[in-house]
């Protein structure tokens, strides 16, 4: 009878390198793994304007809810619609 808590691992498997960590551990390190990027200068100015307009419009409202970019662009379009 098979032991259920059993891993086998090939010899090929051991001699490229192998790392046994628990899941949240490995959930860690992917979202660590993104690059980050640094800006500077001009760049770095409109992207803290665009922000500080974003966080501006969400403390007044002006933003909405949406579970995808598609029901997003759905509802802009609607309220933009209602303005004309």
């Amino acid at each position: 009878m098979a032991n259920k808590d059993a891993i086998t691992i090939s010899r090929k498997n051991i001699q490229k390198g192998i790392v046994i960590l628990p899941l949240r551990e490995y959930q860690k390190l992917c979202e660590r793994a993104v690059p980050t990027y640094y800006l500077r200068g001009e760049e770095a100015e409109e992207l803290d304007e665009l922000v500080k307009e974003g966080l501006k419009e969400y403390r007044e409202g002006k933003t909405i809810k949406a579970s995808s970019l598609k029901e997003a662009l759905k509802i802009y379009g609607k309220k933009k619609n209602k303005k004309h």
